[in-house]
């Protein structure tokens, strides 16, 4: 989908890309460690019912790998970093204790 505008350059194109729900998933997550409030608040966002989502977050637990990343430096050895997501909060009783 796009849209165009004139501007006194000429005419600019606009590509607006409607959200999908992997990123609603994304910013439940980013928001609480429980998966069923994750679930509850993307199903909330996009107005789905909550099972779809739990489905849809169960395919994307599956696919989620750690990155590598492999870089070269001047004198040609190859170093290998690892990115992991780790846990922003240690929930410990009710306070949050970050670490």
């Amino acid at each position: 989908m796009s849209e165009v505008w004139a501007t006194k350059y000429g005419p600019r194109r606009v590509r607006h890309d409607p959200p999908v729900l992997a990123e609603a998933i994304a910013a439940a997550q980013g928001l609480t460690e429980d998966v069923d409030q994750q679930a509850e608040l993307a199903a909330e966002l996009f107005g789905l019912p909550v099972a779809d989502v739990k489905a849809e977050m169960k395919k994307a637990a599956v696919r989620r790998q750690p990155v590598t990343v492999t870089s070269t430096d001047r004198k040609g050895f190859t170093r290998a970093v690892v990115v992991e997501r780790r846990p922003s909060r240690v929930l410990l009783g009710a306070r949050a204790v970050r670490p």
